[in-house]
């Protein structure tokens, strides 16, 4: 795929991609958010750490605002909910957590999406603007992410983002109150770099082809 510098709007960390916009939770979200993830939750349970008994309460959701308000101002973690930009709706989250600076200069990345909302090219979308923000705004080097082996939707958007398998790690996260098995994968700015470098040739070479054939 080709990696565009994504837009960041007025909102400190508003990013834009072609087809959503990536921005921090409010309060006001509360009840959209709640409506989604409850409606999507035999969906996304099988993919996710356990749920709490209080996860769709306001209560619960007002802690995890705080948290990534905290996160945030720490240069530990940067988490956005995923809305359509056609009309603003919210469709999932995506999200940069454990970033680690020094030599290190590295964070990993997790995502979820709503049951309506999937198989339409948002997931990828919101992938690639998070890689763009990451490396051309956070600076970082590198991005981890780690998905279940059958989770074949996910592969998918990692591997659409040139991501490269790098790894197989035993009981690596607790899925739904089960430690799990995982994927391990990573991106590199060199490899964000190369790709843009090829696309930047290929399209020379385009333009060359039809100038040619003018002729």
């Amino acid at each position: 795929m080709a990696f565009l510098r994504v837009g960041v709007g007025p909102d400190s960390y508003t990013v834009r991609g072609a087809m959503v916009g990536l921005r921090p939770l409010q309060v006001a979200d509360y009840g959209s958010w709640a409506e989604l993830r409850g409606k999507s939750r035999d969906h996304l349970t099988p993919w996710e750490p356990l749920w709490l008994s209080d996860e769709l309460d306001k209560s619960s959701y007002r802690r995890r605002l705080r948290h990534y308000v905290r996160e945030q101002r720490e240069d530990l973690g940067y988490a956005f909910g995923i809305y359509r930009s056609r009309d603003n709706i919210l469709m999932g989250g995506v999200s940069l957590s454990n970033v680690r600076r020094g030599v290190t200069q590295t964070a990993s990345l997790g995502y979820w999406l709503a049951l309506p909302f999937l198989q339409q090219g948002y997931m990828s979308d919101a992938v690639a603007a998070m890689i763009a923000f990451a490396f051309f705004d956070l600076r970082l080097h590198r991005i981890e992410a780690a998905t279940l082996p059958d989770n074949v939707a996910s592969i998918r958007v990692l591997e659409r983002n040139c991501f490269t398998r790098e790894g197989f790690a035993r009981h690596y996260l607790k899925i739904n109150g089960v430690w799990k098995d995982h994927i391990l994968f990573g991106l590199l700015i060199e490899d964000v770099n190369r790709e843009a470098a090829g696309n930047d040739a290929a399209q020379a070479g385009s333009r060359h082809t039809e100038g040619m054939a003018a002729l």
